[in-house]
């Protein structure tokens, strides 16, 4: 079946305990309810919907499987409850808590604490577009990513990979503490297991093993996106896709351009997070959150021309690069 895009329950639905108060956002594999519990608290509930297996049509509640997707449609529900199930046993302040899960209208549906705030993704965009030396200082990204680290450290211990970091996926509570969302390893199951399920990781976020059906993954992957990430947040923009790095990675040079913006070691780690062999990247999070805690430079003053300077290169060297690309001559 081709992806399409489903119906979402409407407005004022009763979804059990939940009465369902609009849809928050909608993907591949899942759509996202903002809801409320019989208490008027509201929760945010997932709902397990592939769009390459199931259809719905307005009014439906119930999707419609075809025979040929059904064996894999119930092997991604098992999936996607038992991770309900692993989620539910974590409690962590920079993990997405998870305060019930179940089953009804032939799917499952995962209920998530509500947090107010926006997405590290929306905060870089925010940023990118104002006139400043860079797009998040060293000292957020260093604050932010530590806290990360900590709710990946404790993914991890529970035996369990997120497989999906990406500034989308990393939500900032009014106070600025970060939490991890929407958790990828039912997706990935699928996609491993079974060839009819499109892939669901994001360019320019997904390690490279994850272009691949026999690599092995661990907590590697997922360190990977983490450096994605921290590039993201200097650059303002994804890294380069990791299946085109392995024709030509442009991704070394990007990170001299930071010179001067951010210091060596920040950059040093991001580019080793990043590296291409699962085997030369730093082995577990700890070892990053060990040098984003531990290795932090005092951060040298440059002058104004100086900063001014780092970033002329900086744009300069992006300028040249688009140029190459497209085979524009500039005269």
């Amino acid at each position: 079946m081709a992806s399409q895009t489903n119906s979402a329950l409407p407005e004022g639905f009763q979804l059990g305990s939940y009465r369902i108060v609009k849809k928050i956002s909608s993907g591949g594999f899942s759509i996202v309810y903002l809801a409320q519990d019989e208490h008027g608290n509201s929760v945010a509930i997932k709902e397990y919907m592939p769009a390459t297996l199931a259809q719905r049509k307005p009014g439906e509640l119930a999707p419609y499987v075809p025979p040929e997707s059904l064996n894999t449609y119930r092997i991604g529900l098992k999936c996607f409850f038992e991770e309900g199930r692993a989620l539910a046993s974590i409690y962590h302040p920079n993990v997405v808590r998870v305060l019930n899960f179940f089953r009804g209208n032939d799917t499952v549906y995962m209920v998530m604490q509500y947090e107010s705030g926006r997405s590290l993704q929306e905060h870089v965009l925010r940023n990118r577009n104002k006139d400043q030396k860079d797009v998040l200082s060293e000292r957020f990204i260093r604050r932010v990513f530590t806290q990360v680290m900590n709710g990946l450290r404790e993914v991890h211990a529970n035996r369990l990979l997120h497989l999906d970091v990406k500034p989308a996926n990393i939500y900032l509570r009014m106070d600025g503490a970060p939490i991890l969302l929407d958790f990828g390893a039912a997706r990935q199951t699928l996609q491993r297991d079974f060839s009819k399920v499109y892939p669901m990781y994001t360019p320019g976020f997904a390690a490279p093993e994850l272009y691949k059906r026999d690599a092995e993954l661990g907590p590697w992957t997922d360190v990977y996106s983490v450096g994605a990430c921290i590039y993201a947040c200097m650059s303002g923009m994804p890294a380069q896709e990791a299946d085109q790095r392995m024709k030509g990675d442009k991704m070394p040079q990007a990170l001299r351009s930071f010179r001067g913006l951010y210091s060596n070691e920040l950059i040093s780690m991001t580019e080793r997070c990043l590296r291409l062999n699962s085997l030369e990247r730093p082995q577990t999070v700890y070892a990053v959150q060990k040098e984003l805690v531990n290795n932090v430079p005092e951060v040298p003053e440059f002058s104004v021309f100086e900063r001014a300077g780092a970033r002329v290169r900086y744009f300069q060297e992006r300028l040249s690069q688009f140029a190459k690309d497209h085979d524009i001559t500039w005269f």
